[in-house]
């Protein structure tokens, strides 16, 4: 079985290639909705978010409401360093668990996990590749505005929230580039696909 890695940054276009990658056949693991089942109404996660932020965080159903949630602790880096301490851990161990089974069912997969906060997070180790998808900020920064139709100062300020693609770039194993057109973007995801393919299959052998 291989193991990689998969981050980016905000509209770098991760989630696209991710996609891809499950399409590819590749056993692609989401972190973020990973994160959500967490937190689901009721479960240990959701008590000890709501315990530490109070019930305005909540939806009319009783969920917790994200992005109340998120606009509560997006410019306080205390309250998002306690959310992190309660969610990580959660999500790092369904994670583990889901490895051990594919693990056990399906020696030779490619695994990806896709986790959008890889480094920030601390969970950047123990894999065999780590794919990041890069585009420069200035094109990030377009990209954001018109996705999420942000001005540039709400753009810059949630692209700063994150560690910089140029620094993730720089640990990489493999660098994905977006910055050009899908097509082009395709045809890198399946070039590095293969690469993943063929060393999962050496991998499985032995060698």
């Amino acid at each position: 079985m291989l193991l990689a890695g998969l981050t980016g940054g905000i509209a770098s276009g991760k989630s696209t290639v991710a996609g891809w990658f499950a399409e590819l056949g590749a056993v692609v693991l989401d972190a973020d909705l990973m994160a959500h089942e967490a937190v689901a109404r009721k479960t240990p996660g959701w008590k000890a978010v709501v315990d530490t932020f109070g019930e305005q965080i909540l939806a009319g159903d009783g969920q917790i409401d994200r992005k109340t949630l998120g606009s509560l602790v997006f410019n306080d880096p205390e309250k998002r360093a306690l959310l992190e301490k309660i969610i990580h851990p959660l999500v790092r161990s369904r994670i583990n668990a889901a490895v051990e089974e594919i693990r056990r069912r399906n020696p030779g997969a490619v695994v990806v996990q896709d986790i959008p906060l890889l480094f920030e997070s601390g969970m950047d180790h123990g894999f065999d590749e780590i794919i990041v998808v890069y585009i420069p900020e200035h094109l990030q920064l377009k990209r954001l505005m018109a996705r999420d139709r942000l001005n540039a100062e709400q753009a810059t300020a949630r692209i700063r929230s994150q560690m910089p693609l140029e620094e993730k770039k720089q640990l990489a194993t493999i660098v994905i580039d977006n910055s050009g057109n899908l097509e082009d973007t395709r045809r890198q995801t399946e070039y590095v696909y293969g690469q993943l393919l063929q060393k999962a299959g050496n991998t499985k052998n032995g060698n």
